[in-house]
């Protein structure tokens, strides 16, 4: 672990009117999810079902719901880690502004953050895509399981599918319009265990580093923007912002 380091970071964070984290599928990896991309990972192993397909296809719906069963069975016990937890402890400290996401697992909120803004949606609730009505994944599976492949809305009668943002659909507006003045108003931005090539996503660090941010990326593989950065750290992420938060608590360096 590199001290100085954490220590510059901590200085930045301590002194930040504005800090913002902005995380992807590497923090998560710590919590026993596999990165979509990564070997292993959901795409290596299924392929992805447009939104278009989805909607006009019972057959594809019925595939994109046996996808959905098996990633929810791997991710519905994974706990939060060391990562997610300091980036909550680091909220309620009054030291981030809160948490850019676009994981869909929904651990940030498990380890107590509080301002989340979710842009690829949450696998933990399931929408009709006609009016909107919200239920549990649980209660789909059991559907499912009992013979329903393509589940529909008992209210309307249009499709029902998870409540995250699949390929080909609009990202949600709020949750961007939200993600990028978060951005253009952060004096330190951390990207947090993402590959920074997803769009639109992956243009917040640049928003943020073109309105003055200072900009840390915390991944141990490349990122296409690594050259932008004000400061790198290649450790991993959950012993990276424990020794964080535990820098930032000493008040007799950093205040109260």
């Amino acid at each position: 672990m590199n001290t100085e380091l954490i220590e510059q970071l901590a200085r930045w964070i301590a002194d930040a009117r504005s800090a913002v984290a902005f995380t992807g599928a590497g923090i998560s990896t710590e919590s026993g999810i596999p990165d979509f991309r990564s070997p292993g990972g959901v795409w290596s192993r299924f392929a992805p079902i447009q939104y278009d397909e989805f909607v006009s296809s019972r057959e594809a719906r019925a595939r994109y719901w046996k996808i959905r069963l098996t990633l929810y069975q791997e991710f519905a016990a994974a706990q939060p880690n060391a990562g997610h937890l300091a980036l909550a402890d680091l909220e309620c400290a009054g030291r981030l502004r809160g948490v850019i996401t676009q994981n869909i697992d929904g651990l940030h909120q498990l380890a107590g953050s509080r301002n989340v803004i979710e842009l690829h949606g949450t696998a933990r609730r399931v929408a009709c895509i006609g009016c909107g009505a919200e239920s549990t994944p649980e209660s789909v599976h059991a559907r499912i399981e009992a013979g329903d492949e393509a589940p529909d809305c008992h209210r309307c009668g249009s499709p029902l599918k998870s409540a995250t943002i699949s390929f080909g659909q609009m990202m949600p507006p709020n949750e961007m319009q939200k993600a990028s003045q978060w951005s253009r108003k952060a004096d330190v931005f951390l990207a947090i265990g993402s590959s920074l090539v997803v769009e639109p996503a992956a243009s917040l660090p640049r928003i943020a580093k073109s309105h003055g941010a200072k900009l840390v990326i915390i991944n141990q593989t490349d990122t296409p923007i690594y050259y932008a950065a004000d400061l790198i750290l290649r450790e991993p992420i959950g012993e990276t912002l424990s020794a964080l938060m535990s820098r930032i608590n000493q008040p007799s360096n950093f205040g109260s």
